[in-house]
């Protein structure tokens, strides 16, 4: 993405957040990601959100011990409204950048509602695919959501669905599959529509 497609998409999130139209946005951690983080033992974990909006889940782990998190979105907006809920929360650990140009190593990165917000090109999504697999330490996790209904003819938007199958074509270059499979526990809005996985970086 060039200087000029980064600053439309910053203005066009700007913009959603600004105007309130966050339909994503359900207030707190969805029951799927708050159960995984509910099981991880080590707080010690360097934890990556990207295109994190209001980041409840990193509220949640922050909240819960976990201190070293890092959320990121392309827009300034959501990273200001975290940090008046969450005053404590230190300033270097919210970043404000491009996804695609951000450089850091994370042991675990969770996805929840990013991948399906930017344009559901094959390029895009591979660049995902292999942006996660650079960003990820040795053995370390890609966990998260992936909405399960038919990509649409209007890319223009999100959210953007896709197959698992799709999403597969992806993800195993870079990962093993731990488990990639229908949401059992979906928040009701979404139930039937998600699919959780928890993908291991393929050290080449």
């Amino acid at each position: 993405m060039n200087q000029e497609d980064t600053n439309n998409e910053e203005n066009y999130w700007t913009q959603r957040y600004n105007e309130r139209q966050t339909g994503w946005d359900v207030g707190e951690p969805t029951i799927p990601l708050k159960t995984y983080i509910d099981q991880i033992k080590n707080k010690s974990l360097k934890i990556l959100i990207p295109g994190a909006g209001n980041a409840y889940e990193a509220e949640y782990l922050f909240k819960n011990g976990f201190k070293n998190v890092h959320v990121l979105d392309i827009s300034k907006k959501p990273l200001a409204q975290f940090k008046d809920r969450v005053p404590d929360f230190p300033n270097s650990q919210l970043i404000h950048a491009d996804f695609f140009t951000h450089q850091d190593s994370y042991d675990l990165i969770l996805e929840q509602t990013f991948f399906c917000a930017f344009p559901p090109t094959k390029t895009n999504r591979e660049q995902y695919a292999a942006k996660i697999h650079n960003l990820l330490n040795e053995n370390g996790k890609l966990v998260g959501l992936w909405f399960c209904f038919p990509l649409f003819e209007d890319t223009e938007n999100p959210p953007f669905g896709g197959s698992k199958a799709e999403y597969l074509e992806y993800f195993q270059p870079y990962f093993k599959i731990k488990s990639f499979e229908s949401c059992y526990n979906s928040i009701e809005s979404r139930k039937g529509r998600e699919l959780f996985g928890i993908f291991i970086k393929k050290n080449n």
